[in-house]
C-alpha cells in the first residue's frame, strides 16, 4: 500500500469504493501498521466515503422488512442487508482513525481501532463470498443510506462518535444477532449461521474496545462517562434505544446497564407523550 502514514492510508481506503479493493487494502494497511515502522500522521477525509452505484440506496423508511429466513430469497436479503452495514462499518472505523489522526492519542488507540477496522473488512469478506455461494453478490439488492448518519453527525466530537457507533449502533447488533443465528439454524442454512456467530463474538470485542477508550477520554475530558453517553445519545441519536437488550453479551462487553437502560425509558416516554 503506498502511503506514508496510518492516517493517510485510512483516507485512502475511504476514498475506495470498489468493496474488495476497500478489502484487500484494509488488509494491507493492517499488516504495515503492525510492523511498526509506520507514524500516524494527518488526514482530513471526504465527509462521506467514496461508492459505486450499486447498491442503490434508499431512505430506510423505503426498505422492506425481512422476515421469510425460510427462503433462499429471504436468506439473500438478510445476508444482502448484513453485509452492507459490515460495509459501512469498515468506513467507520477507518474514518475514526483518519478524522480524528490529529487529537494527540496514543498508539494504542489506533492499534484497537485498527483492529477494528480489519475485522470488519474480514466480515465483509465472509458475507459477500457467502452471497456469492447463494447465487448473488453485494450490490444486487438495494440497501438503505441511514448508516452514515451516526458519522456524519459526529464528525466534530470524537467522544459522541464513540458513544454512537461501538456503544448504540455495535452494541444493538449484540441484541438482534443471536435470534437471527437460530433462524438462519432453524432455516437448514448453519454455513450463515457460524458467519454471523463468528462476527457476533467479534462485535462483543468491539464495543469492549469502544467503551474503553470512550470512558478513558471521558475522564481526560474531567467528565463523568455515564453522564456523558446520555447526553451525547440523546443530543445525536435519533429514535431511542429498542429494548429487550442482550444484557449477557453487554456485560461481557463491559457496559453498565446503567448506560442504556435510562434511555430506553426516556425514548419510550416521548412515545408515550407523542401519542397523547
Amino acid at each position: 500500500m503506498d502511503c506514508e502514514t496510518l492516517a493517510q492510508g485510512a483516507a485512502a481506503i475511504l476514498a475506495a469504493a470498489d468493496p474488495a479493493r476497500k478489502v484487500a487494502l484494509s488488509r494491507a494497511l493492517a499488516g504495515r501498521w503492525r510492523e511498526g515502522d509506520m507514524g500516524i500522521g494527518r488526514a482530513s477525509p471526504a465527509p462521506r466515503p467514496a461508492r459505486l452505484e450499486h447498491p442503490v440506496l434508499r431512505p430506510p423508511r423505503d426498505m422492506p422488512r425481512r422476515r421469510n429466513f425460510g427462503s433462499p430469497t429471504g436468506r439473500v436479503a438478510l445476508l444482502h442487508a448484513l453485509a452492507h452495514i459490515e460495509f459501512n462499518a469498515i468506513d467507520l472505523a477507518w474514518d475514526l482513525v483518519a478524522r480524528f489522526s490529529d487529537h494527540g492519542l496514543p498508539r494504542a488507540f489506533f492499534d484497537d481501532w485498527l483492529c477494528v477496522a480489519a475485522e470488519e473488512a474480514e466480515h465483509f469478506h465472509l458475507l459477500a463470498a457467502r452471497l456469492a455461494t447463494l447465487g448473488s453478490a453485494y450490490g444486487a439488492l438495494p440497501a438503505h443510506d441511514g448508516l452514515w448518519e451516526a458519522a456524519a453527525a459526529t464528525a466534530h466530537d470524537l467522544i459522541a462518535r464513540l458513544a454512537i457507533v461501538p456503544l448504540v449502533l455495535e452494541a444493538r447488533g449484540l441484541d438482534v444477532t443471536p435470534e437471527m443465528i437460530r433462524r438462519l439454524e432453524r432455516a437448514g442454512d448453519p454455513e450463515s449461521a457460524l458467519i454471523l456467530a463468528r462476527i457476533y463474538e467479534d462485535e462483543i470485542g468491539h464495543v469492549a474496545v469502544g467503551l474503553r477508550w470512550f470512558e478513558r477520554i471521558c475522564h481526560e475530558h474531567c467528565l463523568d462517562p455515564e453522564a456523558a453517553f446520555h447526553d451525547r445519545v440523546r443530543r445525536y441519536f435519533r429514535g431511542g434505544l429498542k429494548p429487550p437488550f442482550n444484557r449477557e453479551a453487554r456485560d461481557k462487553a463491559g457496559v453498565p446497564a446503567s448506560y442504556y437502560e435510562p434511555l430506553a425509558h426516556h425514548s419510550l416516554e416521548k412515545r408515550c407523550v407523542a401519542v397523547r
